[in-house]
């Protein structure tokens, strides 16, 4: 059975539970506690999908669950909106919202980001309880219970249903945006954004994206407790709660749906019982779970990394895909270039960081069908004439062509669309991930489908398309039958090779390779080299960048040689091997 049938059939099942407690269970203690367990772990989802899926950390979350909940108090208290109308209002102003801070902040990275989540969660936190009119630091009482179709839902047995199923259809909707086109792109975040750029994905498109979904989500978590709780107050949506949520992520398994879920269900229900058996044991009353909290995340990070799931996912691994896109049609295919049509010129590109010139008015052509390296000693500048090319860098003088079209400056996606596709000197591939889904990302641009098309499973068309794709080319490079393998726990050579396979699903027209040979045993690079001849006889022109000459001389057509950022040599295998100036570079003499 497929992985999301499972995962529906327990999303469904839970929802069956749901409408059956508050039938059977008669304490309302424990109905309270199980609609705290879920509304909990629904935030916790909520963040997870931007914190966890994405690798981008907002600290400032709880803002949006306070701009549902005071939405909510606001206009049920001043002006009787109905439950329906506050709910819309509320996720319009998190998207608003989410729109305008995401805009300024998700350019930043690495600690600046968080930092300016921290910063703004503080700022409109304190903006909230100065404001008169939402009650300043008692904020808003009196809120009226929800009714749903005439019923009152009261704020325990009545609501009880409504939090599951909202959590649990949060769940179900992560699950399949996960296992989507744009679900892959969102997991490329987390690992970098070199990648994900040059299969044609827009990072910044995506992080802001996830930022909105997160932020909605949360407004609508907002609206729940504003009615189950009957009162708002700026103290729930402090920056102490945005940790909470992480603490819960991090805790059940930062990426991992029902470890929103797992890690929720315990702090809730363990910080219930510390609050009452630490006092008994220490003789005095204080926030010691807080402390007890604080050594528990050491040891999980020390010892279970993953989170707590990450066991459930040892004791019953995610059975493979299930091979049902036989007979889908072929994705859309670029025209290729005519045998010997000049596709790529560098004309005098240079790049200088400050005083050092690193790349130093190197020129040279590519042609159709052709295999072209670009070697030199360690530290020649073939790396970054190669990001020069890709657009990862930045030209300083120069220009660059595709088929006569200047590129330079171009966004390193911009130019994966124009038919250019790459590989990285160390590899980029997402480890969680299957190997064949690792190379369907590569088919990220052939294909069109978004977020909603992949929550309501619109896509499956288009994705059984995509893995067809996918399929094809880990064939074309001999490793169809390692697809359901998880790409992390390859060894290096079918990694490279794998990464290789990704590049191919783009449907490029030239495919250049960042030193595809190192790392690599003699007999792994035999694989490599014969694999390469092979694409060249399909007509696939390729550009190697590459430090090992015996790997390059049986392989390419034509060999530039680059020493100290500026090129020295360029002519075929044969003579840049006679050449005096190549025996200098790599020897140090000329003799």
């Amino acid at each position: 059975m497929k992985q999301h049938h499972l995962n529906t059939i327990m999303v469904a099942g839970l929802l069956a539970i749901a409408f059956a407690l508050p039938l059977v269970v008669r304490s309302a203690t424990y109905l309270h506690i199980l609609v705290l367990l879920f509304f909990y772990a629904y935030l916790t989802t909520s963040w997870n999908i931007v914190g966890g899926f994405a690798g981008v950390l907002p600290l400032g979350h709880a803002l949006f669950v306070g701009i549902g909940a005071y939405t909510a108090a606001y206009l049920a208290t001043t002006s009787g909106v109905s439950p329906g109308l506050t709910l819309l209002l509320g996720v319009a102003l998190a998207v608003v919202g989410a729109l305008v801070l995401g805009v300024i902040t998700l350019r930043m990275s690495g600690h600046y980001l968080p930092l300016a989540t921290i910063a703004w969660g503080l700022a409109l936190n304190y903006t909230m309880a100065n404001m008169e009119w939402l009650g300043k630091y008692d904020g808003i009482l009196g809120i009226p219970s929800m009714t749903l179709l005439g019923v009152d839902l009261g704020t325990g047995r009545g609501l009880h249903p409504l939090v599951w199923a909202i959590a649990l259809l949060a769940a179900l909707a992560a699950l399949r945006l996960l296992d989507s086109r744009p679900g892959r792109a969102i997991r490329a975040l987390k690992n970098g954004s070199m990648m994900a750029e040059a299969m044609g994905i827009s990072t910044f498109r995506y992080k802001l994206t996830v930022f909105v979904m997160a932020a909605m989500l949360a407004a609508v978590s907002g609206w729940l407790f504003a009615h189950f709780q009957r009162s708002v107050s700026p103290s729930p949506f402090g920056i102490n709660k945005g940790i909470e949520y992480l603490f819960m992520a991090v805790l059940g398994g930062v990426g991992h749906v029902w470890g929103a879920f797992l890690g929720s269900a315990v702090v809730r229900l363990v910080e219930d019982k510390l609050q009452v058996l630490l006092p008994q044991l220490i003789g005095t009353s204080g926030n010691f779970e807080t402390i007890v909290f604080g050594i528990v995340l050491v040891v999980v990070l020390k010892y279970a990394p993953d989170g707590l799931w990450s066991f459930v996912g040892r004791w019953r691994p995610a059975p493979p895909r299930v091979r049902d896109w036989e007979g889908a049609p072929a994705l859309p295919q670029r025209a290729k270039p005519a045998r010997g049509e000049r596709l790529l010129e560098v004309d005098a590109v240079r790049k200088q960081f400050g005083g050092l010139v690193a790349v130093n008015d190197v020129s040279f052509e590519l042609h159709s069908g052709d295999i072209v390296a670009l070697i030199g000693p360690n530290g020649a500048g073939k790396s970054t004439t190669f990001n020069l090319i890709t657009g990862v860098l930045a030209l300083s003088g120069g220009a660059v062509r595709w088929r006569g079209q200047a590129i330079g400056g171009l966004p390193s996606r911009a130019i994966a669309r124009l038919g250019i596709s790459r590989t990285f000197q160390h590899v980029k591939m997402i480890p969680e991930m299957t190997v064949l889904e690792n190379v369907a990302l590569g088919g990220y641009g052939r294909t069109k489908a978004g977020v909603l098309q992949a929550v309501l499973r619109l896509d499956r068309a288009e994705e059984r398309q995509l893995f067809a794709e996918a399929e094809r080319q880990l064939a074309r490079i001999g490793m169809a039958g390692q697809m359901h393998e998880l790409a992390g726990n390859l060894p290096l050579g079918p990694q490279r090779l794998m990464e290789i396979a990704r590049a191919l699903a783009t449907d490029p027209a030239l495919l250049l390779l960042d030193e595809p040979a190192a790392g690599l045993r003699h007999h792994e690079k035999q694989a490599l080299a014969s694999v390469l001849r092979q694409l060249k006889a399909e007509g696939m022109s390729l550009l190697l960048v590459e430090h090992d000459m015996d790997f390059v001389m049986g392989l390419a057509d034509r060999v530039v040689v680059m020493e100290f950022g500026i090129k020295l040599v360029e002519g075929t295998p044969a003579e840049v091997q006679a050449s005096p100036e190549v025996r200098a570079a790599y020897l140090g003499t000329e003799h």
